[in-house]
């Protein structure tokens, strides 16, 4: 079964995320949420697979604001994105960090999702080699990629289905793994994307808020 993640970002509120938790409760076995961190232990304690949209490299520590692999945890998250392309871009998380991240995450056995993703204009194999060699180093267990063009992201710009085959295809020659793949995913396309036959899943924003959309692309998917 393909894996289907949802990721809100900074959006819905507390009665919002009440009235999802109800209205996928159909689907909860279908997909992994990944809310504000704030209601992660809503979709928990209403038994949904449940992951964080960032972490911190570190257990414990004076880190004002910041959440540990330790803590996510403990609470009973199962998954964590880390280096998704607005933690790199807006907030300046480098390679270096995201290392860090995806090593301290892994050591509290969380299962992680690493985003990486091209820009226009720039060399697509070029820069993904170096975000997965640089993101992973010295880290031998299993983590799943999320593959995300950034033009494509809340855009409504999908790069065609061969070409996201040939991405998700390199990135498999370099690390054997699941990718999923993002960027503007909705119910118009879904048919489309899932004719990849190498793609393992998908990482969905925008679309991830109303849920008539997410049981539309769900009732495709599995």
């Amino acid at each position: 079964m393909k894996i289907v993640v949802l990721n809100h970002k900074m959006n819905l509120n507390y009665e919002e995320i009440k009235k999802y938790i109800k209205a996928l409760e159909n689907y909860k076995d279908k997909v992994v949420i990944m809310p504000s961190s704030i209601y992660a232990g809503k979709f928990i304690d209403n038994n949904y697979k449940t992951g964080l949209q960032n972490i911190y490299c570190e257990d414990k520590g004076m880190f004002t604001g910041e959440i540990s692999p330790m803590q996510a945890k403990s609470l009973g998250i199962k998954y964590v994105l880390i280096g998704h392309s607005e933690r790199r871009n807006i907030f300046k998380e480098d390679d270096e960090l995201i290392n860090k991240k995806v090593k301290s995450a892994l050591k509290n056995n969380l299962k992680v999702i690493l985003c990486i993703g091209d820009n226009l204009n720039e060399n697509i194999n070029e820069a993904l080699l170096k975000q997965i060699t640089n993101d992973l180093k010295y880290i031998n267990e299993d983590v799943i990629i999320a593959y995300e063009p950034v033009y494509a992201i809340g855009t409504g710009q999908v790069p065609s289905v061969q070409d996201i085959e040939k991405r998700i295809t390199y990135i498999k020659s370099l690390v054997n793994t699941k990718v999923l793949y993002g960027g503007s995913i909705n119910s118009n396309n879904i048919k489309e994307l899932n004719k990849i036959s190498n793609l393992d899943g998908y990482l969905i924003g925008s679309s991830s808020l109303d849920i008539e959309e997410v049981i539309k692309i769900l009732e495709v998917v599995v």
